[in-house]
């Protein structure tokens, strides 16, 4: 299924996979992953990884994906020296533009203190492991706050489009996604990260029809 919206079009692989064209013809990914992909579609000009985890960085579907002349560009404290392209660092936090894509790097965790711990009481993602990143596309921002759950610093991110996972277990659940997305104000929301496994499944339906209660726009994709 393909979302458009302002000239962009969005796919959804699957999990947390997503695919966007621009209206000139510009491909990107961010986070692919093999498990979800269809052959090798060899078509992306920039590829994004959030962080390490396997269902994120997966070098065998970054080359993929990759088109001839692509750029990848990752957080910086990812190993990705098994990767045959040269590689764009991305902050914990702060600014950084790719071919020509102004990005945002924002922290993603899970709090210590909340409920996405593993059996050691330890966060599934702590602090410094993972980034969100915002993307400013021919004139429309999208936001993807990756694997964490809604923390105070991300109230002072608004966004067109907003990408967050809705699971639970590893990351925020839907209930937590919800407010997240109201606080980020987007008019387009694409929620991702769910039904892959069993602890991750979640009811999409319901938390699209609380949010389109409020005006906002989901899209199942």
């Amino acid at each position: 299924m393909t979302v458009t919206y302002e000239g962009l079009e969005f796919e959804r692989p699957g999990h947390a996979s997503v695919r966007i064209e621009t209206d000139d013809g510009t491909v990107i990914y961010v986070d692919p992953w093999g498990e979800v992909l269809a052959g090798e579609p060899a078509d992306g000009d920039v590829v994004f990884v959030t962080h390490d985890d396997m269902d994120h960085y997966d070098a065998a579907a970054i080359e993929a994906v990759a088109g001839p002349d692509v750029t990848v560009a990752a957080y910086e404290e990812i190993d990705t020296s098994d990767l045959a392209f040269d590689v764009v660092d991305l902050p914990y936090e702060g600014e950084a533009t790719v071919d020509g894509i102004d990005v945002r790097t924002v922290p993603a965790y899970n709090d210590p203190t909340g409920d996405h711990v593993d059996e050691d009481g330890k966060p599934f993602h702590a602090d410094g492991e993972v980034i969100g990143v915002v993307l400013a596309l021919e004139g429309t921002t999208v936001f993807f706050p990756s694997d964490t759950d809604f923390l105070p610093h991300h109230e002072s991110v608004t966004a067109d489009v907003f990408v967050p996972p809705i699971g639970g277990h590893f990351t925020m659940d839907r209930h937590e996604a919800a407010a997240f997305a109201r606080s980020v104000e987007p008019e387009l929301v694409l929620p991702e990260h769910y039904d892959t496994f069993d602890p991750i499944e979640t009811d999409a339906e319901t938390f699209a029809d609380d949010l389109e209660a409020d005006g906002i726009r989901v899209e199942l994709f």
